[in-house]
């Protein structure tokens, strides 16, 4: 076994615990700011979110390891989750002015 051969399985359990967290984080401050804008309370937002991020989470983590390309699992979750916070951010911005 290479080197590689001996990371694919950290590298994988990283990508899922690690990128997940991140596309969670992304899809909680997307969901909260979208669902704001569509007239919910905050709360209401927050606690809709919350309870449906388990999911994503799951998901995410369980597409971590059925992928064949590490470097797509990798790419997905952290970039798509740091292009929903931002876009979560920027909508809250617009949101309070």
């Amino acid at each position: 076994m290479n080197a590689a051969q001996n990371l694919a399985v950290p590298l994988r359990i990283a990508a899922g615990i690690l990128g997940g967290y991140v596309f969670a984080w992304g899809f909680i401050s997307l969901s909260i700011a979208l669902g704001v804008a569509a007239r919910m309370k905050y709360a209401d937002a927050q606690a809709l979110s919350y309870l449906t991020v388990f999911l994503v989470y799951l998901a995410a983590f369980c597409w971590a390891f059925a992928e064949p390309r590490l470097s797509r699992v990798w790419s997905v979750l952290v970039g798509g989750g740091l292009l929903m916070t931002g876009a979560g951010w920027m909508a809250s911005g617009f949101l309070h002015r």
